[in-house]
């Protein structure tokens, strides 16, 4: 689908749940479903320049439902099809039901692993080619093709005559955002493009909590590494960069599913966010406020890494010693638990005991910028006069 000029990528790309949607409720098993939308998109892309239809999404379920016909004949299990394929429907509009939200759930079935949810999601949701999605994960193609298959053959007998559930769905599609930026495929984006998708078929505060969330954090993108791809803390950030658009709507959709009175996880993350979002500067932020959404959150998830988070802004709100009061409470093989430590320690006045474990947190780092990041911050300390 990529690399043709004259084809719509963005149409294709949002018609293409619709149109999966379509087969699937006309009785096509959802791995034969995708196939044959996929196939589909090929031929668009090489007629639509020279012959674009009139109505795009009729032409891609017709074109789809004869692929899907053309491959079920042809199949040994024709004669168990017979009821599904016995005639092709009468050319028309394609109908206007949507679809989407019912995708969402198959992609998102709790009997995938969550890197086969995010890849189907991407491929049968998002409309991104097996390349795409291979490159953005920077695994070889083939693996890729391989790993949608076998989550396309777990879901494709699901019945969905059960409401899905919501959560998994999320959570996908936040596994999605963390990946952010690798090759052209621009992750965080889709996954905003795809939960702006899903707030618009079902009124969820939860989703819209999401929403917010990934708006806020990539409102600051532009400000989180440096020219030569160092990382730059929150707190020294150029707040200038940050994108005060996304910020003015996340801000917006938040307050919105908090006057629904039905707290749940993404929203209290996303309220964290907003108080950073909204502060003028660092040294402005209501570290109280987070503090207290932060209890909240551990209220919602018991979940070791907020207390993590928890213990940094409790450092900030009430000084370095009352964080490592809330740090000595978890377990301190937790990721970044000594980046933590390190931070409040060199915030209490111990800079030699900070800059050792700055130098410790280096090397249990799981990513090249944050190690770069934490032994910059270990040099910086050992540097001071007297540090020895």
């Amino acid at each position: 689908m990529a690399g043709d000029p004259d084809v719509d990528e963005v149409l294709l790309r949002r018609l293409t749940p619709d149109v999966l949607g379509i087969l699937v409720r006309r009785g096509a098993h959802f791995a034969a479903a995708e196939d044959a939308v996929q196939d589909a998109l090929v031929e668009a892309v090489r007629v639509w320049p020279a012959d674009p239809p009139r109505d795009p999404k009729g032409w891609l379920v017709t074109v789809a439902w004869r692929r899907f016909l053309d491959a079920a004949r042809a199949d040994t299990a024709r004669r168990r099809r017979e009821g599904v394929v016995g005639e092709e429907p009468v050319p028309g509009p394609a109908p206007a039901v949507d679809d989407t939200l019912q995708l969402y759930f198959l992609c998102a079935h709790p009997a995938l692993t969550p890197s086969s949810a995010v890849a189907l999601t991407l491929r049968a949701v998002g409309g991104l080619t097996t390349r795409r999605i291979a490159e953005a994960y920077l695994v070889p193609e083939a693996t890729m093709a391989q790993r949608i298959s076998r989550a396309k053959r777990t879901v494709s007998g699901v019945r969905l005559d059960r409401p899905g559930d919501v959560a998994t769905v999320l959570r996908v599609l936040y596994l999605v955002f963390n990946e952010g930026y690798s090759g052209d495929v621009d992750l965080a984006a889709e996954a905003i493009r795809l939960t702006r998708r899903l707030a618009a078929v079902i009124d969820h505060p939860e989703v819209a909590g999401l929403l917010a969330l990934m708006l806020l954090h990539h409102a600051r993108r532009a400000a989180r590494t440096a020219p030569d791809g160092a990382l730059v803390p929150l707190a020294e950030q150029d707040r200038g960069l940050w994108d005060t658009g996304a910020i003015a709507e996340g801000i917006g959709i938040l307050r919105v599913a908090l006057a629904h009175d039905r707290l749940g996880e993404f929203q209290a993350q996303a309220a964290v966010a907003a108080l950073h979002a909204d502060a003028p500067s660092a040294e402005e932020t209501d570290w109280t406020q987070i503090v207290e959404w932060y209890d909240e959150l551990v209220r919602l998830t018991d979940s070791p890494v907020v207390r993590l988070n928890r213990a940094v802004a409790v450092g900030e709100a009430e000084g370095p010693r009352a964080g490592l009061t809330a740090l000595a409470a978890l377990d301190d093989s937790l990721p970044r638990h000594t980046a933590v430590a390190a931070y409040l320690h060199e915030r209490d006045g111990e800079p030699a005991t900070a800059a050792r474990l700055y130098a410790e947190a280096a090397r249990k780092a799981s990513n090249l910028a944050e190690r770069d990041h934490l032994t910059r911050q270990a040099a910086r300390l050992n540097a001071r006069p007297g540090s020895r």
